[in-house]
């Protein structure tokens, strides 16, 4: 019998904190089972091993990230959209790398898949001011999200270690992507 005020969503909730404090790759059932007060065997009465775990917590950052995303996009458009997006985008991994890095990689099942596309209907929509061909879009979207990512995961691996200030060579990357995004 599974342990009361224990279910699939409370384990995935706590292994995306786990994930955020010891790094996605130290993340193990073990070391879940210890931080939830239960053996590693009871786990899988709620999940079905490892590899659903970390789909499951990538599943739920990426519907996080689009919800952050989605919500500071509200009332704006062009380059105010994408640096609301982009801000969001940025405190989303920062605030949460470990659970962020799950979704690095990872093979999508029709669950991941859905909220992958929820994360990148949150760009299109910022996209969608800008002058790009329907050809283009997922150039674009690549492209805007690698800018993103590439610049917010080196952040949260304290990768920027020189002496310009991290906010305004973010500041730049946002007019880079919008002159861009223009021409």
């Amino acid at each position: 019998m599974p342990r009361a005020g224990l279910d699939a969503a409370t384990v995935v909730a706590a292994g995306a904190a786990l994930a955020d404090e010891v790094g996605f790759a130290g993340l193990t059932m073990g070391l879940l089972a210890e931080r939830l007060g239960v053996r590693t065997p009871s786990l899988y009465k709620h999940i079905a091993g490892q590899e659903d775990l970390n789909r499951r917590i990538a599943a739920r950052a990426l519907d996080e990230a689009a919800a952050a995303i989605g919500t500071a996009i509200q009332g704006y458009a062009g380059r105010d959209a994408l640096a609301a997006a982009a801000r969001a985008f940025r405190d989303y991994v920062l605030a949460h790398p470990g659970r962020y890095a799950a979704t690095v990689g990872m093979t999508a099942d029709d669950a991941l898949r859905a909220s992958g596309d929820r994360a990148l209907d949150a760009l299109r929509a910022v996209l969608r001011a800008y002058p790009i061909r329907p050809e283009n879009v997922d150039h674009a979207l690549r492209t805007v999200r690698s800018l993103l990512h590439g610049f917010a995961t080196l952040q949260a691996a304290n990768g920027f270690q020189w002496s310009a200030d991290v906010d305004r060579s973010f500041e730049w990357l946002i007019d880079f992507a919008d002159r861009g995004l223009r021409s």
